[in-house]
């Protein structure tokens, strides 16, 4: 017997129906309460409060009509979206452990040491962070590679470590945000309907002073920074340790060297990455003397540091794909509840709502900033972040004379930046599992990543920095 006939709704003669304003929002609340109170007071893990909140969308699914098999191939459609940026996420594991096992994080870390001032750290970080993926277009890769080394200097110069990791995070979206090699910063305007270098200018207005801004919260912070004796003490232990178990040449700089040329060249990410954590195993044989089962091994299980400093064990006792398991775990069941929200219409349901109020251009801006975070924090994507609230607000934006850049604009800022704050989606569970900081413990210091919607409300509701609609075919240059 199969799914349809077993199912009521079927055999009732009951078609599927679009769901109500109340059933749409209910899994909004459910997640909110769920994540709210089961992660935020309770530490339940994440990946079962998900899947409580998927259940609740499913059965809200049935009572609208659908089948199982529906609900599971919204689903499955759902993590197919989500699989070029989960396999990278893998790889990315795979990078860190053959880098530390090469000897190139490490050696990273023990001369950031020496060079870099407590005073100046936060600025520091949040500068190469924010240069490098404005060069590269990935923060997964600039948090992956550049991140954890910085994680490893802020713990040898006593630097809180939200502190550090919100600067990293933050830098990393930057690049992430306005470089024309990120697939984000591309997918905006396609789904918008504008030019990508128009989108790219135009996001100056709002990105500028987010970027500004904190820069001037990591210059004031680090102000109240100093190298005491005993964060001194620490960082020449850190270093000593570092030094004794591992050699230093400038050939291993060779696997960053390689994955920032491909990133530069727009090679593919991930046959990029691999050909980098190749040589780093070669380097670890060659430099570091490691055998060849423990070289190899890092690539999948990470590396085991055993230096005798419990810091510098704990900093680089890291890396392997199998460490991104528990990523890939919580993005598979963020997308069980996103694909079964937008998969039965709940989604468009609630956009829909929100363009009723949408009377002017503040309120028109206003209802994409909630749209993009609502979409982000229901399906955990950031590319379901930009895709859907683009496609459906583009008409809105047409009606009222508005250039399509204002839209794809304000997508990025309250979609791609935000999602690193998000502690179920797949960015925010990544950077917390490669910089081993809690989301919430480092997004009150990305500074960049929450005020950037902030200034987008801001220009939609005075008219600074809103583009009139000048051309039909807003795709072309200059539109």
């Amino acid at each position: 017997m199969s799914d349809e006939e077993r199912s009521p709704a079927r055999a009732a003669g009951v078609e599927r129906r679009a769901p109500t304003f109340l059933e749409a929002v209910a899994p909004l609340v459910a997640i909110a309460l769920l994540l709210s109170v089961g992660y935020g007071f309770l530490r339940l893990r994440a990946e079962v409060l998900l899947i409580a909140a998927a259940a609740v969308a499913g059965v809200i699914g049935r009572r609208l009509g659908y089948t199982y098999r529906e609900l599971e191939a919204g689903i499955v459609a759902s993590i197919a979206k989500g699989m070029p940026a989960m396999m990278i996420v893998i790889v990315v594991g795979a990078l860190i452990g053959s880098w530390i096992a090469a000897g190139t994080i490490p050696m990273l870390v023990a001369y950031g040491l020496e060079l870099i001032s407590p005073r100046f750290f936060l600025v520091t970080t949040y500068l190469v962070c924010s240069f490098i993926s404005l060069v590269t277009g990935t923060s997964y890769g600039t948090a992956g590679t550049l991140g954890v080394a910085f994680v490893g200097i802020a713990h040898g110069l006593g630097i809180p470590l939200g502190q550090a990791a919100g600067a990293i995070v933050a830098g990393a979206y930057f690049g992430d945000k306005l470089s024309p090699f990120s697939d984000t910063t591309n997918l905006a305007p396609i789904a918008a309907g504008s030019n990508l270098f128009d989108h790219i200018r135009h996001m100056l207005w709002t990105t500028t002073p987010a970027w500004f801004l904190g820069l001037a919260v990591y210059a004031v912070a680090g102000l109240g920074t100093g190298a005491g004796s005993t964060t001194g003490l620490d960082a020449a232990a850190i270093q000593a340790a570092i030094r004794g178990a591992f050699r230093f040449h400038v050939v291993l700089l060779l696997p960053a060297a390689i994955t920032l040329y491909a990133a530069i060249r727009k090679r593919p990410v991930i046959p990029g990455m691999l050909l980098s954590s190749g040589v780093a195993v070669v380097l670890a044989i060659a430099v570091q003397g490691a055998r060849l089962v423990p070289a190899v091994a890092s690539l999948v299980t990470g590396f085991e540091s055993a230096t005798g400093n419990p810091t510098v064990d704990t900093l680089l006792t890291r890396g392997g794909m199998a460490s991104m398991m528990d990523v890939t775990l919580i993005a598979f069941a963020a997308f069980a509840f996103g694909g079964i929200v937008q998969h039965t219409g709940m989604l468009d349901v609630l956009l829909e709502r929100l363009l009723r109020v949408a009377s002017t251009t503040g309120r028109l801006v206003a209802a994409t900033v909630v749209a993009c975070i609502a979409t982000a924090a229901m399906t955990g994507s950031s590319f379901l972040s930009i895709l859907i609230p683009g496609e459906l607000f583009a008409p809105a934006y047409r009606r009222r004379g508005l250039a399509a850049k204002n839209l794809s604009r304000t997508t990025e800022d309250s979609g791609t930046v935000v999602m690193p704050l998000i502690p179920w989606s797949i960015a925010g569970v990544y950077m917390a599992g490669t910089l081993g900081v809690p989301t919430l413990e480092y997004a009150p210091w990305a500074v960049m990543c929450y005020t950037g919607f902030l200034f987008a409300l801001l220009y939609g509701f005075t008219g600074i920095g809103i583009a009139p609609r000048r051309s039909d075919d807003e795709t072309l240059p200059g539109s």
